[in-house]
């Protein structure tokens, strides 16, 4: 039986598809309800009370999406609500957050990125935030990562191995587990899209996450973990 239940709402039928066959394969989550209309997603998530209502702002019956975010606080007060849109408005951002939602995510985000928030909200009721990058007159050698806010502890975690802590050392300073500061960097590497602690401090510190450290990981330690 699965640990974590969702509902998925967007009018999008292909997309509600892709969303359940991802959620339904990180393992743990199961997709209990996919409806296309705000008013169904409404009576879904009071009928099934999921964990976690992933859900679009541009579809039928969503003409205010304050209201519908506090609709379904009321249908099921304890279910984290996570939106996943093409909207980018800095505005909607300013007036959804301050109601509690648990993510936002721009449609242009990674599997990666979306699994992450997702079990983000369920396991450490985390919030995330994902934007594409601003508009820029001339296009970049690279593309930045998602701009995605790191959970408190996460990013005390980058941090920390930022400054060159291992892992045992950082469980130490914050009174963790080995095992559990080993699934934070997880969930950092997937939400800054790095694949090694120094790839993970040098996002991190180029998103403005962590301020740069006076010394930076050596990508030529001998032999070195990528947790």
């Amino acid at each position: 039986m699965s640990q974590y239940r969702v509902i998925i709402a967007d009018d999008h039928t292909l997309l509600r598809d892709a969303l359940a066959e991802l959620i339904r394969g990180m393992g743990d989550f199961d997709v209990v309800a996919a409806v296309g209309d705000a008013p169904g997603m409404v009576a879904a998530v009071g009928g099934h009370r999921p964990d976690v209502v992933l859900m679009d702002i541009e579809m039928p019956g969503n003409e205010d999406p304050a209201r519908t975010v506090r609709a379904l606080q009321a249908a099921s007060p304890n279910t984290k609500i996570m939106v996943l849109s093409m909207h980018d408005d800095p505005r909607l951002l300013q007036v959804l957050l301050p109601l509690g939602i648990r993510g936002y995510l721009h449609k242009t985000a990674t599997h990666r990125s979306l699994t992450a928030a997702l079990r983000d909200a369920c396991t450490q009721d985390g919030l995330t935030v994902s934007l594409p990058p601003r508009a820029r007159p001339a296009p970049e050698p690279e593309p930045e990562p998602d701009r995605e806010v790191l959970s408190p502890r996460e990013l005390e975690v980058i941090a920390l191995v930022a400054a060159g802590l291992s892992n045992r050392r950082t469980a130490t300073r914050l009174g963790l587990t080995e095992g559990t500061v080993k699934r934070h960097l997880r969930n950092i590497f997937a939400k800054l899209g790095a694949t090694s602690r120094v790839d993970a401090t040098n996002k991190a510190v180029a998103a403005g996450l962590i301020p740069a450290p006076a010394t930076t990981p050596s990508s030529s330690r001998t032999r070195p973990s990528p947790l």
